[in-house]
């Protein structure tokens, strides 16, 4: 038998991974209402484009455009949420590391994400309602956008929403050495 002392020390770590792993999924079926309310919950990117542009626009802002980019970024994001059931920037790895993979400016670039919304106009009001979310809908610099959904009706939320913003990429100039010159040789020489 173990010491009660290692014992005690066991069950604090089984317990710190299992806060770790997200919330428990539920095991019991939602009622037909919720079922219903659930199936109906659908993602237009094109209303959430009026929704955001609108928006942007009530406060002197440019509008954004729906980028294939940013929208994979994002679904990416929602489903491995709902795969891991918690509300976090970090499931599919960290922001930082998720952008720089898709080519984008971190300075440029910001994510809003949201659980149990259960429309495209309550997740931007949620967003809009949240100071730090509402920064990033009105980032001066943002021209791009990316909207997701996932759905799981045994987590905690249900509804997963994840938005990607971003300005437009850094143009990179490539610069060539040209031909190199020896010394002694006024004529190029090529490696």
């Amino acid at each position: 038998m173990i010491p009660l002392a290692p014992r005690l020390a066991l069950l604090a770590l089984a317990l710190l991974a299992a806060g770790c792993a997200g919330e428990a999924r539920r095991t019991t079926s939602l009622n037909a209402r919720s079922t219903e309310r659930l199936a109906a919950v659908t993602l237009d990117p094109a209303e959430a484009g009026r929704i955001f542009n609108a928006y942007r626009a009530s406060h002197g802002l440019g509008p954004v455009r729906l980028d294939p980019v940013l929208t994979g970024m994002a679904q990416r994001q929602a489903d491995a949420m709902a795969k891991a059931n918690s509300l976090s920037h970090t499931v599919a790895g960290n922001f930082a590391s998720r952008v720089h993979a898709a080519g984008l400016d971190a300075a440029r670039s910001a994510e809003n994400l949201g659980g149990g919304y259960y429309s495209t106009q309550e997740a931007f009001s949620g967003w809009r309602n949240s100071s730090g979310h509402d920064a990033n809908l009105r980032m001066k610099e943002a021209t791009r956008f990316g909207i997701a959904l996932a759905k799981d009706p045994q987590t905690q939320y249900r509804a997963w929403w994840a938005l990607v913003v971003a300005g437009e990429p850094e143009r990179r100039v490539e610069m060539s050495a040209g031909p190199i010159m020896h010394f002694g040789s006024n004529r190029p020489q090529s490696r």
